[in-house]
């Protein structure tokens, strides 16, 4: 059986708020460590029937990436879904969720801006 090993630093200051994310997969053509500004990761615990989380960002992370991310991320977990269920209905319901949350979001930065 093959084994990928997948590392993750997370440099913190002082008050332990990220400063600097890090990470590198043994499967990956990088050869080093790659950065990143933010990362969402989960695991499903079968024997509780629920999600184990760690969502970190860095200090740096703009709330306009914040929104990218999170919509590229819903997009992702929808292309997940499908592949894992093939329903169809539901499917397109994030999809259309994760379009709509990314549209308000850009209405309302339009409208912040206009203000300021």
């Amino acid at each position: 059986m093959a084994t990928s090993t997948i590392t993750i630093d997370v440099h913190l200051d002082n008050n332990k708020v990220p400063e600097q994310i890090n990470w590198s997969a043994t499967d990956s053509t990088a050869d080093d460590m790659q950065r990143s500004k933010a990362m969402m990761l989960s695991f499903w615990d079968g024997v509780d029937k629920s999600a184990l989380r760690i969502d970190l960002w860095t200090k740096d992370m703009m709330v306009d990436e914040m929104a990218d991310f999170y919509y590229q991320t819903m997009m992702g977990m929808a292309d997940a879904y499908d592949r894992a269920t093939h329903n169809h209905e539901l499917v397109n319901d994030l999809r259309e969720f994760a379009k709509t949350f990314y549209k308000k979001f850009r209405e309302q930065q339009l409208k912040e801006n206009k203000l300021s």
